[in-house]
């Protein structure tokens, strides 16, 4: 493969050669700066809810979750299979492989906007709605179809931009440009007073502009005119679609558990009431989200990695798979601790009723700390060669949470809600690290992982003794300064010497790796 420059000038690294885990930190530290979007969102929830309500931001959701479930399944993949057949191949077929995917990708799911916006009002008798939001739900319907393409062409572009091995690009485009762009956008079109479809239109135009720039984004990575005049074959068509319908279930599954839970709450519950119930779990699983970050960085990074990797040499996969765990246990588990201590203080910032999501706080965060404790063994599964393990794990996990929402929403609603996800995603994470023992005798957990996790559980249980005590922002201080050295800590004991010196020069700057002395030479 010919070497593609990166955004930041750097090649990017032929299949065959060994990653590091030096490499594997830059990486997932640029991914995790484009994954938190989710820290945006959790400040931006605030102002949402409080110029638009919390029904209206209820209906909102729903409507981007389901437009979510469905470019999942319209996109047949392609972004997970571009992750897959990119890295092996030369320029041109290269650019072959991001021309089929998005159109395989997007022209469908124009048609079903164009469908959606031709039977707006019947779509929109599906939802629940407050009285006052009724009349305008139509409306919000045909206008927030045409988010479908839109999003369908983001995603399959920035996958385009990963498959390289580029992963700091996301950043302006995810944080900047989509997050803030819809913040600004969301105020302007308050203060003109555009009801409750003012939130869904400002999300629709951060997206057009998000699309926009996603086409110089390509250009970095890919010759543009290569891409419009490369040719479609039709073993290449087959081998995109062969490798995307089969991590499809797997990867629908999943989406399913994130933006499902709240449009079934919605369809489930009449009126406000679904509208309402609906945001509060919103409301909890984006705060509950930025655990997920630090976890999804890795996973973003070694989806390519490990497929380029086991091309080469599938032993090398071994100590970057440790790596992203020992680091995941230290840095989720406190962050995790910190949420949910401090998760009074944060709904407070929310209209009042939002207090009614700390319960579905406390529960996601938990199980979003149960399972970054194993690390990234989902996209390893699913990029060395493992084609139905990740459907299994999925059905499970689909299993797990069909049986416990069918039992628990009608008794407990959105907090049973949570239960049934919660379970699923543990249940996800947890088998594809049973399988990768089995199969590679890969396993996250050694000394150092153990180390880390028990430092951060006992800053855990300092952060809960702290908010159990104190009060008002003395609290919310307190719990602060204790998840900064509870991490700290984790990070420094739940490392080896090696892992630290790979975040360099985040370790010079918390001072995680001592200065060795001229006379002594360093660990190993």
């Amino acid at each position: 493969m010919s070497n593609i420059p990166s955004g930041d000038g750097e090649p990017a690294v032929s299949p065959g050669e060994t990653v590091t885990r030096g490499e594997m930190a830059r990486g997932a530290g640029l991914a995790g700066l484009s994954r938190a979007a989710a820290l945006i969102e959790a400040v931006a929830q605030p102002l949402y809810t409080w110029m638009y309500g919390l029904a209206a931001y209820g209906i909102y959701v729903v409507l981007w979750g389901a437009i979510n479930l469905i470019e999942n399944i319209i996109d047949l993949s392609m972004t997970a299979a571009l992750q897959r057949v990119v890295p092996g191949e030369d320029a041109e077929r290269a650019a072959g492989a991001v021309k089929i995917a998005l159109l395989i990708a997007v022209l469908p799911s124009i048609l079903i906007a164009l469908l959606v916006t031709l039977n707006a009002a019947r779509v929109a008798t599906l939802f629940s709605a407050a009285p006052e939001d009724v009349a305008d739900l139509p409306r919000a319907v045909a206008l927030f179809a045409w988010g479908l393409p839109l999003w369908t062409f983001i995603e399959v572009a920035t996958s385009a931009a990963r498959a390289r091995r580029a992963f700091g690009p996301e950043i302006r485009l995810r944080l900047f440009w989509e997050q803030i762009a819809r913040i600004v956008f969301a105020v302007g079109f308050f203060l003109v007073g555009f009801g409750s479809v003012g939130l869904v239109a400002a999300h629709l135009c951060s997206l057009a502009l998000t699309a926009a720039l996603c086409i110089p984004l390509l250009g970095r990575y890919y010759d543009l005119r290569l891409l419009v005049r490369a040719p479609i074959d039709r073993e290449h068509v087959l081998l995109l679609l062969t490798t995307g319908l089969a991590l499809l279930p797997a990867n629908f599954a999943r989406r399913l558990l994130v933006d499902a839970p709240a449009v079934i709450i919605n369809l489930l519950l009449p009126g406000a009431r679904g509208a309402v119930a609906a945001g509060l779990f919103e409301i909890a699983r984006k705060i509950a989200t930025l655990p997920l970050a630090v976890r999804q960085a890795f996973q973003y990074v070694m989806a390519p990695l490990a497929s380029a990797q086991a091309r080469s040499d599938r032993k090398q996969i071994a100590p970057l798979y440790h790596f992203a765990s020992r680091i995941s246990t230290a840095l989720v588990v406190p962050l995790a601790g910190l949420l949910a201590c401090a998760g009074a203080d944060i709904l407070s910032i929310y209209r009042p009723e939002a207090m009614q999501a700390l319960p579905l706080l406390y529960i996601l965060v938990t199980a979003r700390a149960a399972e970054a404790i194993v690390g990234p063994a989902t996209p390893i599964i699913e990029m060395t060669g493992h084609r139905v393990l990740p459907l299994l794990n999925s059905l499970l996990g689909l299993f797990v949470w069909a049986v416990l929402a069918i039992v628990l929403v009608p008794w407990l609603e959105a907090p049973g809600m949570a239960i049934a996800v919660g379970f699923a995603t543990v249940a996800i994470a947890y088998a594809a690290t049973i399988e990768l023992r089995l199969s590679d005798g890969l396993t996250p957990f050694d000394h150092k992982l153990v180390h880390g996790l028990a430092v951060a559980l006992t800053g855990v249980a300092l952060m809960w003794l702290v908010q159990h005590f104190t009060h008002g922002p003395v609290r919310f201080v307190s719990v602060l300064v204790c998840w900064a050295l509870a991490s700290w800590c984790a990070l420094r004991l739940g490392l080896t010497r090696s892992d630290r010196e790979a975040l360099a020069p985040l370790s010079r700057t918390l001072r995680l790796v001592a200065k060795p002395s001229h006379a002594t030479a360093p660990a190993p």
